[in-house]
């Protein structure tokens, strides 16, 4: 990890394996977990492994991540249920979106209705 940024990135350290989270998936390019503080039955977070702030900070050259993270939280609603009923899936940019890891991060959720608009 070059930066301190990078060094101190709680998403890091658990793309990385120094700090247990509940995997629910993980590749070469991606981590999916189960999020601490659950906001629906499901919720999991599909993170890319290299450090990328957020959706804002990415380049063309990282469509295929972009993809790959969105074929992720597809293949894992699926796997957990919500396939039939639907699930969200969210990206967070920036504080005013409620974005709180500087770590860019897919939110899948689903297991119970979704509200519009989300708030």
């Amino acid at each position: 990890m070059a930066s301190a940024a990078m060094a101190d990135c709680i998403f890091c350290k658990i793309a990385a394996g120094e700090v247990p989270a509940k995997l629910a998936f993980e590749d070469t390019e991606a981590v999916a977990f189960h999020d601490l503080s659950p906001q629906a039955p499901v919720h999991i977070l599909v993170i890319p492994r290299r450090h990328l702030p957020n959706l804002a900070a990415a380049s063309e050259g990282d469509e295929p991540l972009l993809g790959h993270l969105l074929a992720v939280a597809r293949r894992l609603g699926e796997e957990l249920g919500c396939g039939q009923t639907g699930y969200r899936v969210a990206l967070n940019v920036g504080p005013h979106a409620g974005q709180s890891v500087d770590h860019l991060h897919v939110h899948l959720l689903g297991g119970r209705a979704m509200g519009w608009p989300p708030g």
